[in-house]
């Protein structure tokens, strides 16, 4: 069955980094587009990069500048770089498969504050 595990969240201080990692199982991860989302108290979940399977990525406005979403075929693995944090990027994070049928993660914390 397909499987999303979301490490690499924690508490950064402003202006800090952090990299996301999805591991992904019981798919051919090379022939499907991944992202990330994120979800902060109160909102709706959002998109926050994609990227196709040929290496094609999207960012949302907010982040652009500051995240890079990359993927590893071999590992089957999908990467969100975040620097340049701010207090609004707090937001549990999502991996998801895309497709005909959508898959997501259980989501990993991200917390930036002082």
């Amino acid at each position: 069955q397909v499987q999303l595990v979301e490490s690499g969240g924690g508490l950064v201080q402003p202006g800090g980094s952090l990299r996301l990692s999805c591991a992904a199982s019981g798919f051919i991860f090379n022939t499907f587009p991944m992202a990330w989302y994120r979800q902060a108290p109160g909102k709706q979940r959002a998109l926050v990069a994609e990227i196709t399977s040929n290496g094609i990525t999207n960012y949302a406005d907010s982040v652009k500048g500051r995240f890079i979403i990359s993927r590893d075929n071999a590992k089957n693995t999908v990467y969100l770089q975040m620097n340049s944090l701010k207090p609004e990027d707090t937001a549990v994070y999502y991996c998801n498969r895309g497709g005909f049928n959508s898959y997501w993660g259980r989501g990993t914390q991200v917390t930036v504050s002082s």
